[in-house]
């Protein structure tokens, strides 16, 4: 997924950086946490390295996509991909609230592909249950629909606003795709909790946050696909067709309120190692992220240049500068 903040270029970065700083080469009886998980590039990173993962993420569509990534194993049965992918489509939620055809004035999905994603996501729940497919398959397959789905999004990457015609990408025919399956530590924990109040009840060596840099809240920007994981038919709200977000609104999007979460999860936080990813272009200083860190013991700061977030390839977007300055901030625990 094209997903905001997304660390995938910045993986050789952040591991190297981490072992540099821990010592550990592999994460063999060591537990690492991954609480900001957003599409779980890290986390998933780190199962392979050995470490039980620990994940979190406020948003249900990203612990759905962890709930597969780090919980589950290999070998998982694929077989009911071909029943999935043969289904007719219906005229479910997806279609009546984010096609054209159904009336509803939004243009999120073609409605092929609106009514395909219902077929497939009610079949889903339906055979869970049923008790014909198992927790791990149920996020397996769920987890599987959320990736796909995005890559027929009718939008310029996120779900703020739809685009007014049907743009290339957009007007392919939906097909389900798979997953991997990750091979790596089988202890791992998914959690859908607010961060904060998570921190008090996990531990571990090394602890990797994430948090959002700005004021855009991950809630709007991906409320279709909020919708797509919970199926829980919203009551929506104005022409993009959001749904009621206020208890998913984070702290971490506020200059008000930033600093005040942000040192109340370091103070809390039962780990060896804590590691934080921000930009310079973040509600928070590295004056400020610096003078919280360092009262909780030995602090260090390690940068490297990252590429802007860009929306659409086809996008053009007025920005200062194409690039930004990424800082992983290092906390040892006195």
């Amino acid at each position: 997924m094209n997903y905001i903040g997304s660390k995938l270029s910045l993986l050789d970065f952040l591991e190297e950086t981490i072992a540099k700083v821990t010592g550990h080469k592999t994460g063999k009886k060591l537990v690492f946490a991954d609480l900001f998980a957003g599409t779980g590039i890290v986390g998933t990173t780190f199962k392979k390295k050995g470490y039980t993962v620990i994940a979190n993420d406020i948003q249900h569509y990203s612990y759905v996509l962890n709930k597969h990534y780090i919980e589950n194993s290999p070998p998982l049965d694929k077989s009911l991909l071909g029943h999935l992918n043969s289904l007719a489509g219906i005229d479910g939620f997806i279609y009546n609230n984010y096609c054209l055809g159904s009336g509803s004035g939004r243009n999120y999905f073609t409605d092929y592909n609106g009514r395909k994603c219902d077929a497939i996501r009610q079949e889903i729940e339906q055979l869970y249950a049923k008790k014909e497919i198992s927790e791990s398959e149920y996020y397996f397959f769920l987890a599987s629909l959320i990736n796909s789905i995005d890559k027929y999004a009718n939008t310029a990457s996120v779900y703020g606003a739809f685009l007014k015609h049907i743009k290339k990408s957009a007007a392919r025919k939906f097909h389900l795709e798979l997953l991997p399956v990750i091979d790596g530590c089988k202890n791992g924990r998914v959690y859908n909790h607010d961060v904060n109040d998570l921190i008090q009840n996990i531990s571990g060596d090394i602890l990797y946050l994430d948090p959002p840099y700005n004021a855009r809240q991950y809630c709007t920007n991906y409320h279709v696909l909020e919708t797509i994981s919970r199926y829980d038919n919203p009551t929506l709200y104005g022409k993009t067709g959001l749904r009621e977000y206020a208890e998913q609104k984070s702290a971490f999007c506020s200059k008000r309120t930033v600093e005040i979460v942000f040192e109340d999860l370091i103070a809390k936080a039962d780990f060896d190692y804590i590691f934080l990813s921000y930009n310079n272009e973040g509600l928070m200083s590295i004056d400020n992220i610096r003078a919280i860190m360092e009262k909780y013991g030995q602090y260090d700061l390690f940068t490297t240049d990252y590429r802007r977030f860009r929306a659409d390839k086809e996008e053009s977007r007025n920005h200062k500068a194409s690039a930004t300055l990424e800082y992983l901030h290092c906390l040892i625990r006195n």
